[in-house]
């Protein structure tokens, strides 16, 4: 939310029993998984939704007024004196409209919710200078009428763009407030009972900044907030909530009120909260047992910024990781929404600080966009971290999406407030892309366990964990130190890792690479274990393929598998076969595939997957949807064949569908 009048904020499946690793005496760079015994909680607690379609989100936040001016009429309607683009601290024009204009800059980049913050009705200038473009100001009446701000649009504006998101495989998050009202709302002079006394020192019972501050207390009180948002989930299909300045009420309003008025009134609803806490993991479990299926995870991001943003060590990130696991269970770890940043904190790559090279700021950038999408949890996108957009505190954080990022050749080109280092925001735009891409073709990376195979512990900043989910295997691995590191990632001796993923992870194994940033390209599994040397500032995502036994004798050979294929969003493409390293005609064991090049719904396929030399394999490509237990689409035909080479590697390239 927006924090203060005048002060700037600042920011400081393997199974549960695979969850997170103990630590190794300091003198010991290597790090083995071991069994937790925190017990996670399970699908059925959550509120309903339907937990792997969230788990597969990556979420967008748009500041409407911010991204995109749709329809110039609606710039000078409501509050006066409050429209200059050359004021931070005012509205710019964005609104509705452009967001549903952009949708396919988001769609394209792979973004699969977009959460808006407010677009509630604000309250007049405030000491003569500044607005509530940023929403978490609202002009509350009672009785309520649910007006929307009209600089940002109609209800009929907001109708559409729901309908456009969902038209489009896209999910609608819609910011609420009901800890406060904005400065001078007219419902603070029609109830002026209903709000706490100017007081300071508690941040449940005291004004945030000195907002009017609602008595959730009262039942009237929480009456009135709660129906707000059932009308507000009542008349438009919102698919989540994310709900703001959580901490700052009761937790026994969340629980006896607010949770379940809201999923009587829409069931189903995704419930995100807000709890802005950097360091306390059991606060956020207070509001996960309250009710709220996610929060966002501010210490982790914490850690993020300390450990990868200002250079610290990847223990810091470890550390916290395991904690996580630990405080919440693999189930609700799986559900916490990931961030670098947002529109209360500095852009992180303003982290390092002026003093850091630009080339530098760009690799930890580059580091921190890999971890956000490979760690477990549902990852957030704040608009312009796509392309790699600078902004110090409040308002800074919130400058206006520039007109050229819509386009290809736009981004092409160096620009000033954008993290450069020798590259255009194109390099950064198709990075972010390319790793939505990864997660979302890897269930692993949203649905699988965790367990650390590697931490610094007083050597190299090398950090390395483990994902696993059925057939798909991940190691991620980041080297964030100034020179090359070889390390040894143990599997066999891991015990954070599955006997079954074990049984699968045999000498000779063949560990590819999918990001392609730097990274060596391979890794072999050697006597129970995967060497890699890496480069300085360097991360790699390997897959597992298969090992290279059970043919003719030899090396394993890499076989890439393409398809160009038409899907609907939410649905991937995947390769099954008739041989264990294919799946051995188990759809539950199929391939998983990266999209690349894609045209409308029509996109290039691929995979690599090792398999023995000189053997012959039948397979199809199969479509699944991401929601589990859905029908899953074989292509017609015969099935394809392949005879694999003696030695090296070799592309398939399957055309288009059958």
């Amino acid at each position: 939310m927006k924090r203060s009048v005048l002060a700037r904020t600042s920011a400081g499946a393997l199974s549960a029993a695979l969850l997170l690793s103990a630590c190794s005496p300091a003198s010991t760079p290597a790090q083995n998984g071991t069994v937790s015994n925190s017990k996670p909680v399970s699908a059925q607690a959550i509120s309903g939704t339907n937990i792997d379609a969230w788990r597969q989100q990556v979420i967008y936040l748009v500041m409407p007024d911010r991204f995109s001016n749709g329809n110039t009429a609606n710039d000078g309607l409501g509050q006066p004196n409050c429209l200059d683009t050359a004021n931070a601290t005012k509205f710019h024009g964005g609104d509705i409209q452009g967001l549903r204009n952009k949708l396919s800059y988001i769609r394209d980049l792979g973004a699969t919710t977009v959460w808006t913050t407010p677009v509630y009705k604000q309250v007049p200038i405030v000491n003569g200078s500044q607005c509530g473009y940023h929403g978490y100001w609202p002009d509350y009446t009672n009785p309520n009428d649910t007006a929307i701000e009209p600089k940002f649009g109609t209800s009929a504006d907001l109708t559409g763009l729901i309908n456009d998101l969902h038209a489009g495989g896209q999910k609608y998050m819609m910011d609420m407030v009901v800890n406060h009202a904005g400065y001078g709302a007219r419902i603070v002079s029609q109830n002026p009972s209903w709000f706490h006394s100017n007081c300071t020192g508690d941040e449940v019972n005291c004004p945030l900044a000195g907002l009017p501050d609602f008595r959730q207390e009262d039942s009237t009180v929480a009456t009135y907030l709660t129906n707000l948002s059932k009308t507000w989930t009542s008349t438009y299909a919102i698919d989540g909530i994310r709900m703001d300045t959580v901490k700052h009420a009761p937790t026994s309003y969340w629980q006896t009120s607010w949770v379940p008025g809201v999923l009587a009134a829409r069931p189903n609803t995704f419930l995100l909260g807000e709890v802005f806490d950097s360091g306390d993991l059991n606060k956020l479990k207070t509001y996960l047992d309250a009710g709220f299926d996610s929060t966002f995870n501010f210490p982790l991001r914490q850690a993020m910024v300390d450990s990868v943003g200002k250079g610290g060590s990847l223990d810091t990130l470890a550390t916290r990781m395991q904690s996580t696991l630990t405080t919440f269970g693999l189930d609700r770890t799986l559900l916490q929404v990931n961030l670098l940043d947002n529109h209360d904190v500095q852009r992180f790559v303003n982290e390092p600080g002026s003093a850091v090279a630009e080339a530098e700021i760009r690799a930890r950038y580059s580091n921190a966009l890999g971890l956000l999408m490979t760690m477990p949890g549902i990852p957030q996108l704040y608009y312009g971290n796509e392309l790699g957009m600078y902004g110090g505190s409040d308002p800074d954080n919130r400058r206006d999406m520039p007109s050229w990022a819509w386009t290809d050749t736009g981004r092409n080109v160096a620009q000033a407030n954008f993290v450069a280092g020798g590259a255009t925001p194109k390099v950064t735009y198709d990075l972010t892309k390319k790793l939505i891409a990864i997660r979302k073709g890897n269930e692993a990376l949203w649905k699988g366990g965790y367990a650390e195979m590697w931490r610094p512990n007083g050597g190299q900043n090398v950090y390395a964990f483990y994902r696993g989910s059925g057939a798909n295997r991940v190691v991620v691995l980041v080297n964030t130190s100034t020179s090359a590191a070889s390390v040894n990632l143990d599997i066999q001796g891991n015990t954070g890792i599955s006997a079954t993923d074990k049984s699968a992870l045999t000498n000779g194994t063949v560990f590819n690479d999918l990001l392609a940033e730097g990274a060596p390209s391979s890794a072999t599994v050697t006597n129970g274990k995967l060497p890699i040397t890496i480069g300085a500032g360097k991360m790699g995502i390997y897959r597992a393929g298969a090992t290279g036994t059970g043919g003719t004798g030899g090396t394993a050979v890499q076989v890439t598998f393409q398809v160009s294929a038409s899907t609907y969003f939410g649905q991937d493409v995947y390769l099954v076969g008739d041989r264990a390293e294919l799946g051995a005609w188990n759809t539950a064991s199929a391939m998983a595939m990266t999209p690349s090049g894609c045209s409308g719904s029509t996109c290039t396929w691929k995979t690599t997957v090792s398999l023995p030399p000189s053997v012959a394999a039948q397979f199809k490509f199969i479509k699944k949807p991401g929601d589990s237990g859905a029908s899953v689409t074989y292509e017609g035909g015969s099935n394809r064949t392949l005879t694999t080479p003696a030695s090296g590697s070799t592309t398939y390239n399957g055309g288009n569908w059958q």
